[in-house]
């Protein structure tokens, strides 16, 4: 990170702020269930969108992490909040009242706890499956590996996200936990158990393109069918400054090569975030596979 901060945003970048009774909606919903949003926490650009299309991606497991990666803005602490038993319930219970088709399911890091939260996030899995049996799943775990990573893996969420973040050069910007080869294990395990995976970058931090691309080829090699790709924005002047404003037209470039090296599904845009019309993406990957066979 030894290039001068940005400061001034491009004009492409323009946040769309909360409108109309549907986000209004959705707000009710979660606050009367008690529930955290990855959208809120993580101050996601896209939150005005998503919620004035009804949807949202549910953050379970309190909103404290143990983990300080340079690049986010959620609260973190050497020990998360106690966990909620009824979090499940009131998870699935909120994705009913909100009707919705698709639900993202995502989460802190609990290294606090004996299986790092694992067997909270499946239950939460099966909680929304029994009260709307219709509704794909998508979550976005930790780096779940072996043992931890089981359970996720046994209550058959339909797709399973982990973010790599960032190139390999570049991970010290994550929690020194985290890594790129332990993520890409991740995805590996869960890829060799049938599961649809999809992992992000995040882009504007000082990487270059034979940077990107390589990691591309990496996650492709490990099976990930969805790749996403979107600009990194400076959540609060706490966390790391923008290296660069990658413009829409590289984005688009990035796209295509993405493209080329066989991802069923891939989103690059400025804006763009794991969950970012998730249900859209599924699908496509879906109808990728079955005309693939």
């Amino acid at each position: 990170m030894q290039n001068a901060p940005l400061t001034a945003k491009p004009s492409w970048l323009k946040i769309q702020l909360p409108h109309g009774n549907t986000w209004r909606h959705v707000e009710e919903i979660l606050a009367s269930h008690g529930l955290h949003t990855v959208c809120d926490e993580a101050r996601c650009p896209n939150k005005g969108e998503c919620w004035g299309a009804g949807t949202a991606t549910f953050m379970i497991m309190g909103d404290v992490c143990t983990r300080g990666c340079r690049f986010c803005a959620v609260k973190t602490a050497k020990h998360g909040r106690p966990l909620d038993p009824d979090e499940p319930r009131q998870l699935a219970e909120a994705v009913q009242a909100l009707g919705l088709k698709y639900a993202v399911i995502t989460s802190v890091d609990r290294d606090d706890l004996p299986d790092l939260g694992a067997s909270h996030f499946a239950a939460c899995i099966r909680a929304v499956r029994e009260l709307s049996p219709d509704t794909k799943i998508e979550v976005l775990i930790p780096d779940y590996r072996g043992p931890e990573l089981e359970p996720v893996l046994a209550a058959r969420p339909d797709m399973l996200a982990h973010n790599v973040e960032t190139v390999r050069r570049l991970q010290h910007v994550r929690d020194p936990r985290a890594s790129f080869d332990k993520s890409l294990q991740t995805l590996r395990e869960a890829h060799s158990a049938d599961i649809p995976t999809k992992s992000s970058l995040l882009l504007g931090l000082g990487e270059t393109e034979e940077e990107v691309l390589q990691a591309l080829k990496e996650l492709r090699n490990a099976g990930v069918s969805i790749v996403v790709m979107g600009q990194y924005l400076r959540p609060t002047p706490r966390e790391i400054p923008v290296v660069e404003y990658v413009t829409p037209m590289k984005f688009a470039d990035y796209a295509q090569k993405a493209k080329a090296l066989g991802f069923a599904s891939v989103i690059s845009a400025p804006f763009a975030r794991t969950s970012y019309h998730a249900q859209e993406t599924w699908s496509a990957a879906q109808h990728r596979s079955a005309y693939e066979t």
